[in-house]
């Protein structure tokens, strides 16, 4: 069997460039745009995303992305301040049986996850 070189979701934007910009502000570069801006590559801490100009609200409302991350506090500052500039949802840190977590929700109402796994010696 072939190896695997990379796995990419697409998310769904109901208004492109807000959405563009919303993931820019947070933290995603981005590697490339297509020349009619219905769909752009996003990369965070190595890891890429498409970002595509499609919307259907039961999918958006339903789509998930998970962020591991070694600072909680941190991501939820960030997360907190973009999403007061974008006018959005968050909620606060909260304690998952698998991790501390966060929630920010995007312009299209997709929930990302900033997520700190819990120590394994923790108990």
């Amino acid at each position: 069997m072939a190896d695997v070189i990379d796995v990419k979701v697409f998310v769904p934007a109901q208004d492109f460039q807000r959405s563009l910009d919303f993931y820019l502000a947070l933290g995603w570069k981005q590697l490339w745009l297509a020349d009619d801006r219905s769909l752009a590559e996003l990369e965070l801490g190595g890891h890429r995303i498409y970002l595509q100009d499609f919307y259907v609200k039961d999918w958006a409302w339903n789509f998930m992305i998970h962020v591991t991350v070694d600072d909680i506090e941190a991501w939820e500052s960030r997360a907190g301040q973009v999403a007061e500039d974008f006018g959005l949802k968050t909620k606060a840190i909260h304690d998952e049986e698998y991790a501390l977590v966060t929630h920010v929700w995007d312009p299209s109402g997709v929930l990302i996850h900033f997520a700190q796994p819990k120590d394994a010696n923790d108990d």
